[in-house]
């Protein structure tokens, strides 16, 4: 549904933040809808930029009053559901502004504002000789990382990162501010604890920060030619490795950029990179079968805890990419050999990268203080990605992401990692029956006429 303003419902949005709210037409309309992934072309009724919890407040109830929905919003790493979802009566909320960040030692916390990114929180916890269980990448919003789940280098031992928040501060539908926690609205704090962006407006958090200064971390790297037993040997050892252990796999094919490091520039590879809580004898110990394969190079060494938010080597500022992902109940060699035939080194594909990733441990595990998605029923996650730079590619990408997950559905739990799910899914398939049940009726209680547009919503409208 197409919302037209009229002009002076127009003007009076125009005016709200400063002047910081874009209309389509305006000159800095363009700039303020540009998502993280350039692939996802947003054209909402609105973009605002408030600059602190006040103004959102004014600009959740101008846009109830004028009829339009509101979607928050960072960075849009996870931007393309809600673009396929239709953004002709949304009003995007961005939200890079609030991006205050506070250590407070004393209670074992980190405060950040709702627009914060990962890498000044990962840098504030050590400046305290601590961690936070921080994503792959340092240009991630944490709010909606955390919101959704959040797998990081000490997943394994210390489970999803949504539960390691101890307090959330929102904006909600008629506009009240509200903090949640253990002991204030315990349900709804519950619910955005992995249930996402559809509750409310987050314009801060707060996170538990963990005695982690150091960490035996780094990468195996082989030629893509040799990833048969290297891919083997990894899925047979992961899901019995001990919770300390968080690792990554992933078949990666790689242009040849000049801002890419000479050892990638141009070459197919396969890397398992990830983090061991413990000693280097442990680490030794638990990589010798990896590295008794021989490496072409192995970075495995005690480095801070900080310098891991830059370990998987994600692109960073912004890029066209499509990408597909699965949750396995396991990884067989039946498994193993769909996996090798669609990116192992004989195989013809666009993707970038097909990654597994190494779930179970405290992952698995439910957490009876936690949120909505205390755990992950899986052995594996995969995340397919290619490089969209137009259309065709753009197809392509996600044909040969499709291939992958086809190739792998024997083997798929039938549950979705919301975080990784970049094109609409059904978002109950992230939660069981009884969760969704609870998710839904909170949804409806507090935002009763779907004011709230989520990349994954729960409640009205539903994917």
């Amino acid at each position: 549904m197409t919302i037209d303003l009229t002009p002076v419902r127009a003007e009076s949005l125009r005016g709200l933040c400063g002047g910081r709210v874009h209309l389509p037409g305006d000159g800095g309309y363009d700039a303020a809808r540009v998502a993280w992934n350039l692939a996802v072309d947003q054209r909402p009724a609105a973009v605002a930029l408030p600059r602190d919890a006040a103004e959102v407040v004014e600009v959740v109830r101008a846009a109830a009053d004028a009829g339009l929905r509101v979607a928050p919003q960072t960075t849009g790493h996870n931007a393309g559901p809600l673009a396929a979802r239709g953004l002709d009566d949304v009003l995007l909320l961005r939200l890079s502004a609030l991006d205050q960040v506070t250590a407070d030692p004393r209670r074992g916390v980190v405060r950040v504002g709702g627009g914060t990114l990962w890498e000044p929180a990962v840098d504030a916890a050590a400046a305290q000789g601590t961690a936070v269980l921080h994503g792959s990448s340092p240009d991630v919003g944490i709010a909606g990382y955390s919101l959704g789940g959040g797998i990081g280098w000490y997943a394994r031992k210390l489970g999803l990162a949504t539960n390691s928040l101890t307090a959330v501060e929102l904006v909600l539908a008629d506009g009240t501010q509200v903090r949640v926690d253990a002991d204030h609205d315990a349900d709804l704090f519950w619910a955005v604890r992995g249930g996402g962006g559809s509750f409310g407006v987050v314009t801060a958090l707060e996170l538990r920060t963990f005695p982690i200064s150091t960490a035996y971390a780094g990468f195996l790297l082989w030629d893509l030619a040799d990833i048969e037993p290297v891919l083997r040997e990894w899925a047979a050892w992961a899901p019995e490795a001990p919770d300390e252990v968080t690792t990554s796999f992933r078949a990666m094919r790689l242009p040849p950029l000049p801002d890419l490091p000479e050892f990638l520039r141009g070459r197919s590879v396969a890397v398992i990179d990830g983090a061991v809580l413990g000693s280097e004898e442990r680490g030794a110990e638990l990589l010798a079968g990896l590295r008794a394969l021989r490496p072409e190079i192995d970075t495995f060494a005690r480095v801070p805890a900080k310098s891991l938010v830059r370990l998987h080597m994600d692109p960073e500022g912004g890029v066209p990419a499509v990408s597909g992902s699965t949750m396995l109940h396991s990884l067989p060699d039946a498994a193993v050999d769909a996996f090798l035939a669609e990116a192992g080194p004989d195989a013809h594909t666009s993707l970038l990268a097909a990654e597994l990733r190494q779930l179970g441990g405290a992952l698995g595990r439910s957490d009876p203080t936690g949120g909505a998605l205390s755990c992950l029923d899986g052995q594996f996650v995969t995340y397919a990605v290619a490089m969209a730079l137009d259309a065709d590619t753009a197809t392509q990408g996600l044909a040969d992401a499709g291939r992958l997950g086809d190739a792998l559905a024997p083997f798929d739990n039938g549950r979705s990692y919301l975080n990784f799910a970049e094109s609409p899914v059904a978002t109950r398939t992230a939660y069981g029956v009884d969760r969704w049940s609870r998710l839904t009726g909170l949804r409806d209680a507090v935002d009763p006429h779907g004011l709230f547009a989520a990349n994954h919503p729960i409640g009205h409208p539903n994917g």
